[in-house]
Order: structure tokens, then C-alpha cells, then sequence
């Protein structure tokens, strides 16, 4: 797999991440091992995960295994603080407090003394951005901490943190896909003028990406459980089902698979480090992992870019 640094920083990490939202909930830990091992078997390093997964759970998880699936010295982890999840209600607190005690709770978690990628979750309007700063900042000089960044800020929100920071702030998170682009406007921008790398959660449309949804909805997958149907929905009516189907066709010329075709477009885009992929199961990981992720033919990115193009 690919290994790409994370803007200008001297951080490395695969093209490809895996994302840890749905371990201790969907994933068992059963499922979660083995995506975990074959994730790094085909030279993934990137783990991403947050201390508001499941409740923590998801980190506990991933701490168990490390040095028995995998040594701790063959990932990168990357965890983020700050908001806090109860059921579809969300709680965001980037306080000083908040998130050098979310830290520290995510290490014993982890079972790690420092990771490598850590994350103001959200912008918190209740709270000075200097503070926010501040403490990332003092994790870093800890030790704690390796590089910081912040995650799902808007393009002014992340430009004005990278200014204003007494350190070098090296990634943003935000989601981006062919079915979401709104990072295109102000963000993506942003993030490569103050020479930062974009983390791209949701890479594959929330799975719409995949084709799955293709005139039905699986039993197995998150739109047919009530709990989890609002997450993909957004993408399953309208402007995205031609998005779709013009990927589709793309794929059927390419003789490659849909996934293929949405990935590889994603990892060609500006300011990109790397692909959060949430893989719920080891099947759903290989067929990523077993994607050629060749650039596309220009005309054809073209073609996709302007069916895609947001209103």
C-alpha cells in the first residue's frame, strides 16, 4: 500500500485508514482482530479511532490487541477528543479540561503511553480556540502526543486554527467523497495553504459507494437498522443515485470494481493524505484492500467530477 506524509509534516501513514466507528457496537472483537491483522497484513498503518466511539469501547478494543494482533510499533494511532455521543444527541466540549482528561482516559484505553495522531473532534463555539490550541499543544510537548490536528472544522474554522497555533497543526478530518464534495469550497483550500493533510472520512459515499444499495437495501447493511438508517440515507434518493450509476458505468468500462473507481478518484484529489475506511467485516475490508486504486483515466474523472459537481 501506498505510504504518503501527512501535509507538510514528516508524519507517514498508509493511503488507506481504518476507521474503528463501528467496533464494539457492529464489529465484535472477533471481526475487529481480524480486520485489524488484515489491515496491516497488506500494509496498512494507520488505525483511527475516538474516545467517543461506543463510548470508548471501540479504543479499549483496539488496545487489546495491540502487541498481541499487532505490535504497537507497526501503527500509527490517531484518536480525537472533544465530543461525546447519546444516541443521536451530540456534546462537544474542547475545554482545556476536556480534553487533556479525554487523553488520558484514550492512553489507559489504549494501553499506549502517546499516539501518534491525536484530534480536537469539533470546533466548540463556548470555548476560546486559543484554549483548545493550547492544550493539543500541550500534548504534544508532553510526549503524549506525536502530531495534532482538528476535525470537522470548516475551512475559515481550520485556517484560523492553523494560524493562530503556537505549533504545527499537521491534519484535518473531514468527510469527502464523490457523493460529498463540500470540502472542495473553502476547506481543501485551507488545508493546503496552511500545509496541512486531509484525513477523508465517509470516503465511499457511507458505503452508497460500494453499489450495494443498487435497487435495494441489504439486510445486513446500516440503512435497513433503524438506528443506524439515518447515517445513510442522505445518499440513497435523488442527485446521488445518479452519482451512482455514472460511477457504475465508469467501473463496468474500467473493468473495475465501483469501489475502485470512487477510492481511486478520492486518493488523486488535492490536499488528500489518506482514505478513512470503515470496514465493518474482514469481507468488506478485502475487497478495499484487493482495489487497484489506479488513477483514472483523465477524461473519465472528468466525466465524474462534473456529474458529481455540487449545486
Amino acid at each position: 500500500m501506498q505510504q504518503r506524509y501527512v501535509g507538510n509534516s514528516g508524519l507517514r501513514v498508509s493511503s488507506l485508514s481504518l476507521g474503528t466507528m463501528s467496533w464494539a457496537g457492529e464489529t465484535d472483537e472477533q471481526d475487529a482482530a481480524a480486520l485489524l491483522h488484515t489491515f496491516v497484513d497488506g500494509g496498512g498503518t494507520l488505525i483511527d479511532t475516538a474516545a467517543s466511539y461506543a463510548g470508548g469501547r471501540a479504543e479499549a478494543m483496539l488496545g487489546s490487541m495491540l502487541n498481541d494482533v499487532v505490535a504497537r510499533s507497526e501503527v500509527v494511532i490517531s484518536t480525537k477528543a472533544g465530543l461525546t455521543t447519546s444516541g443521536a444527541r451530540h456534546s462537544v466540549d474542547t475545554s482545556r479540561n476536556a480534553l487533556l482528561s479525554s487523553l488520558d482516559a484514550s492512553l489507559a484505553r489504549l494501553g499506549t503511553d502517546y499516539v501518534d495522531l491525536w484530534f480536537a473532534q469539533a470546533w466548540d463555539p463556548n470555548v476560546p480556540l486559543d484554549e483548545t490550541l493550547a492544550a493539543l499543544e500541550y500534548a504534544v510537548r508532553s510526549g503524549r502526543v506525536r502530531y495534532a490536528g482538528v476535525s470537522n472544522y470548516s475551512g475559515w474554522q481550520t485556517a484560523k486554527a492553523a494560524a493562530v497555533a503556537g505549533f504545527p497543526l499537521v491534519a484535518s478530518q473531514a468527510e469527502y467523497s464523490l457523493l460529498q464534495r463540500k470540502a472542495e469550497g473553502e476547506l481543501i483550500p485551507a488545508v493546503e495553504d496552511a500545509g496541512l493533510g486531509l484525513m477523508a472520512w465517509a470516503p465511499l459515499g457511507r458505503g452508497v459507494l460500494t453499489g450495494k444499495y443498487r435497487g435495494h437495501i441489504p439486510a445486513d447493511s446500516r440503512a435497513a437498522q433503524s438506528k443506524l438508517a439515518a447515517y445513510v440515507e442522505p445518499y440513497l434518493e435523488g442527485s446521488a443515485s445518479s452519482v451512482v450509476e455514472a460511477v457504475a458505468m465508469a467501473a463496468k468500462g474500467l473493468g473495475r470494481s465501483i469501489l475502485d473507481v470512487s477510492l481511486s478518484w478520492l486518493l488523486s484529489q488535492h490536499g488528500v493524505a489518506t482514505a478513512v475506511v470503515g470496514a465493518r467485516t474482514p469481507v468488506q475490508l478485502k475487497e478495499i484492500l484487493d482495489a487497484p486504486l489506479a488513477p483514472l483515466p483523465p477524461e473519465i474523472a472528468v466525466a465524474l467530477e462534473d456529474v458529481s459537481s455540487p449545486a
